[in-house]
């Protein structure tokens, strides 16, 4: 039986929420409760959602968590952004976490479009 801890979609997402919290511990102090917690939490929402989504029996749910997942890593992107526009972020580090989100999106569409096409109730 496949679990969501076999999905590459979910340890991909888990390798990426490490890299998020490895790169915002340079965040500075004051950022702690506004652009640092929420990109950790944007982060951590990609795995949890997928883990979620799965753990669901029926497809409409099991999608929905999955959409989820994918609009928690437009938003992770978003605040990375931002973080290199106020120059929190060096663009250097921004541009080693982009491939991984892109990598994730793949993987996740890929997913997404596994569960539209099943017969899973």
């Amino acid at each position: 039986m496949t679990t969501y801890k076999n999905l590459e979609s979910w340890k991909k997402s888990m390798s990426l929420v490490k890299e998020v919290y490895l790169l915002t511990k340079k965040y500075p102090k004051e950022e702690l409760y506004a652009l640092t917690s929420q990109t950790k939490r944007a982060a951590i929402s990609i795995p949890a959602n997928i883990a979620e989504g799965i753990g669901r029996n029926y497809k409409k749910d099991t999608i929905q968590f999955l959409h989820i997942s994918r609009a928690s890593m437009y938003e992770l992107e978003t605040l990375l952004n931002i973080a290199v526009m106020v120059d929190i972020m060096s663009e250097k580090d921004f541009e080693l976490l982009i491939p991984m989100i892109d990598e994730c999106l793949k993987i996740l569409n890929g997913l997404i479009t596994y569960y539209e096409k099943s017969n899973m109730k």
